[in-house]
């Protein structure tokens, strides 16, 4: 594998963009190295600019759910540059899009366009706090929502306390509305609650994709549904990596618990940028113009976006049967890798939901941050480029997820094991 160009343009990129990158997670800095600069992807494969060609298991971090430029996204993205690219006002597609989001995600009756996850996950908090007229919010340790300031905060000093900035720029007098609790950990819920009178919302992804995959457990997520709604608090669900990839309903249709309001993004751009928030009527007559929660974006529902979003989720809608292929692929991988954990004698924890995974190099179970981060970090930069020069493309970070695709063939999924075994014997023989 040669990555001469990428290392010659990784150079250039960081005279211009800070770290030479647009998102952190890109530099490579988890693992080091130079990170791979990508010229092409069509269907589950991708090539760098070096003409290096992988096997994508990270699908621009989820959206590709099928597969990079599926026809039928390619086709409604060309039809719609005949058209035009950005109008500033309403277009049929947006109108499309929005109903096929109200059909198929169960609690949500109404839904507001916007650009990305992180503008639905604050605009869906200032909303809730304009409903219950409240300020304080919880989220969770190791739970990803944006950039935006409110999220950007850890546990403070003490358990269960007023949250800290984890980024400067972030005002610590905005912090202190942000309280953070434990991912499966109902007590620290419990606590928060009774403590604070002032609780707006419970924000959390409903399967955590961003300290790894960590999924809900005991009931963890129907009972966070009963403390909001004892306590009148908005639950939102940030389905913006859950959505549409883990059930065609997200995470709450699997697991049958409706949240008041949803965060979407990733699948429903179809690869390019796009970001929803939505649930019930109530509380969505309160954005402008109906109501006084203004709230607003030029390019929302830019008709590029919403073209390629609306061809993916009107195929999901009319092929079900997706999730059953998709299903069986994931089961396939999975296994392999553990009878390939079970011939070295590993015990590392593999956190599967749908499509999307992680394997966690430590054998602690993996059920929240702590335990995530007692993961070998080392070991899994190690392993990460021992997989790369195979032809494997993995994310670049142990706390990200792996994400398979409609379009990934049985055939690959067999070479990602067989090459993974290669790897572990290097690795533990």
């Amino acid at each position: 594998m040669k990555i001469d160009y990428s290392v010659k343009i990784f150079e250039e990129a960081k005279k211009y963009i800070p770290g030479g990158v647009n998102s952190p997670v890109r530099a490579f800095k988890a693992v080091g190295g130079t990170p791979l600069f990508i010229r092409r992807g069509l269907g589950s494969r991708i090539v760098d600019i070096d003409g290096n060609e992988f096997i994508d298991f990270v699908g621009s971090w989820g959206p590709h759910i099928l597969g990079h430029i599926p026809k039928i996204v390619k086709s409604a993205i060309l039809e719609q540059i005949e058209n035009g690219t950005s109008f500033g006002a309403p277009t049929v597609q947006e109108v499309r899009l929005a109903q096929l989001i109200c059909e198929m995600v169960p609690s949500v009756e109404m839904v507001r366009l916007v650009n990305s996850g992180t503008e639905a996950t604050m605009s869906a908090v200032r909303l809730a706090r304009a409903f219950t007229r409240k300020n304080k919010i919880i989220k969770f340790a190791g739970c990803y929502h944006g950039h935006f300031d409110s999220f950007l905060v850890s546990a403070g000093s003490g358990a269960l306390t007023f949250g800290v900035p984890t980024s400067p720029g972030v005002p610590e007098s905005l912090a202190k509305d942000t309280l953070v609790a434990r991912f499966n950990d109902i007590d620290s819920v419990y606590t928060l609650v009774k403590n604070n009178h002032d609780i707006a919302a419970i924000i959390i992804e409903p399967i955590a994709g961003n300290m790894g995959v960590v999924t809900p457990i005991n009931n963890f997520l129907e009972k966070l549904r009963d403390i909001c709604t004892e306590n009148s608090i908005l639950l939102i669900f940030d389905e913006v990596m859950t959505g549409f990839r883990i059930a065609m309903g997200g995470a709450q249709q699997k697991f049958g618990v409706l949240p008041d309001l949803t965060t979407l993004g990733k699948v429903i751009g179809g690869g390019l940028p796009v970001g929803a928030f939505g649930g019930k009527r109530e509380i969505m007559e309160l954005l402008a113009p109906n109501g006084p929660v203004y709230q607003a974006g030029t390019l929302s529902g830019n008709p590029l976006a919403v073209s390629a979003g609306q061809a993916i989720l009107k195929f999901i809608h009319d092929n079900p049967h997706i999730y059953i292929a998709l299903e069986n692929k994931s089961k396939l991988l999975e296994d392999g890798i553990r009878e390939n954990l079970r011939r070295f004698n590993k015990n590392f924890t593999l956190n599967r939901a749908g499509s999307m995974f992680t394997l966690f190099f430590t054998e602690k179970l993996v059920v929240d941050l702590d335990s995530a981060m007692t993961a070998d970090t080392q070991l899994y930069a190690q392993y990460f480029h021992k997989m790369l020069e195979r032809g494997i493309y993995l994310p670049c970070s142990q706390f990200e997820a792996v994400f398979l695709s409609y379009s990934h063939t049985e055939e690959e999924i067999k070479h990602f094991i067989k090459m993974q075994y290669e790897v572990f014997k290097e690795l533990f023989e």
